[in-house]
């Protein structure tokens, strides 16, 4: 038994050292786009950030990149209202050895402070890139630890359970609850995703501000983007 265990700790190791590399490097912003038209015709493969309003999607791709610049965060609901699109400087990845990827973060959903026309166009935005990016490999569903799914959240689910776009789940802020509440909602969240066909089963926790579940979550980006 101890030579399995050993071999697994070093398969998680290395694993999670994948996930380290694909992320250490100097990340840029390409561009943010507010009609398909405006987005890359071909490149690297995707993976995009989706949640609601000022749930910590810039946050948590600054951590993840470990550039605290790289996307503007806000307290104010609704501030990101384009695809805004992030690659490495090299994005190629062929100068270090390493995959290329590009980076999604797509506008809030739910409650914004802007005008109603501006929140509908950007939300349409949103829902035909889900449909239609063929370079799209994953969906991170950012969820607030703090308040859970929400009817908004299942109704995104639901498109990307039609689209049939693989999407996982990430708890955000999960510092501001006590553990056992997190293993509760992880938990819960796992349950409601049983029956969704496009829902990776397993459920993150993160922190942007402690970094907790970062590594894991690079690991997650590294495997999506490998499969």
């Amino acid at each position: 038994m101890s030579g399995q265990a050993g071999r697994g700790d070093r398969k998680e190791a290395a694993r999670l050292e994948r996930g380290r590399l694909l992320f250490a490097r100097a990340w840029t912003f390409l561009r943010g786009v507010v009609a398909m038209d405006g987005l890359p015709q071909a490149g690297p493969p995707e993976i995009a950030f989706a949640g609601r309003s000022n749930v910590g999607k810039s946050s948590l791709i600054n951590a993840l990149t470990g550039q605290k610049g790289l996307a503007r965060t806000s307290n104010t609901p609704g501030r990101t209202q384009e695809l805004n699109l992030f690659a490495p400087e090299d994005r190629s990845g062929s100068g270090v050895g390493l995959p290329a990827l590009a980076i999604v973060d797509m506008p809030g959903y739910g409650f914004a402070k802007a005008p109603k026309e501006r929140v509908e166009a950007w939300t349409r935005l949103v829902f035909d890139y889900l449909r239609g990016r063929a370079t799209l490999k994953r969906v991170y569903v950012l969820i607030d630890a703090r308040h859970g799914l929400k009817a908004n959240d299942l109704a995104v689910l639901d498109l990307m359970d039609k689209a049939a776009v693989s999407y996982q789940i990430v708890l955000t802020k999960a510092d501001k609850i006590k553990p056992p509440a997190v293993e509760t909602l992880i938990a819960t969240v796992a349950v409601a995703l049983a029956k969704r066909p496009a829902a990776y089963p397993v459920v993150l926790a993160t922190s942007s501000e402690k970094g907790v579940g970062i590594a894991e979550l690079r690991a997650a980006i590294g495997e999506a983007i490998a499969g």
